[in-house]
């Protein structure tokens, strides 16, 4: 250095280089650049870690939103299973309960059929009772003119009155 500035004295006088306004212009310099480039390091260095802060906040923020969210969508999918799993029992249930009413409409209408059936054959017995009793009734009706004509032509007198006596007697036995 100090040959440099003997050789800078040399040039300009006998005057050493820090006495020189161009040297305190560059101290100066270098001093406001150091100074300005130090408070805009620091500006810019708050500013980027302010900028990386608000960034790691929002990838912090988006996974949260993307945990929530998948934790959402397994709700909803578990959701969504149990609906599933809950209309499957409810159209088991309804196919059940059809089949046990569809069982129970064709015993009762197997029993209805059994009735309407004993009824038929009751009606039918009846039917057939009243018309053999019909028969007996005409039967009786039809004997009865017989007999008349028959005693009116041939028996008349005691005879007569003897043999109705003993029909007289007879009709309760014959009737039932």
């Amino acid at each position: 250095m100090q040959a440099w500035a003997a050789e800078a004295g040399a040039a300009h006088g006998a005057e050493p280089f820090y006495a020189t306004p161009e040297f305190w212009v560059a101290v100066a310099f270098i001093v406001f650049v150091g100074l300005t480039a130090r408070t805009i390091f620091r500006v810019a260095t708050v500013a980027l870690d302010e900028r990386a802060e608000g960034i790691r906040n929002q990838i912090d923020e988006a996974q949260r939103l993307a945990e929530e969210a998948q934790e959402l969508l397994a709700s909803y999918e578990r959701k969504q299973r149990d609906a599933e799993r809950e209309a499957e029992a409810m159209v088991d249930n309804a196919r059940r309960e059809a089949d046990r009413l569809a069982e129970h409409a064709a015993r009762e209408l197997e029993r209805s059929l059994k009735r309407r059936e004993q009824l038929a054959v009751d009606r039918i017995a009846q039917a057939e009772k009243s018309a053999i009793e019909d028969v007996r009734a005409q039967a009786v009706e039809v004997a009865m003119q017989a007999t008349r004509i028959v005693l009116a032509e041939h028996v008349s007198g005691s005879k007569a009155d003897a043999l109705i006596d003993a029909a007289i007697k007879d009709i309760p036995e014959k009737l039932h």
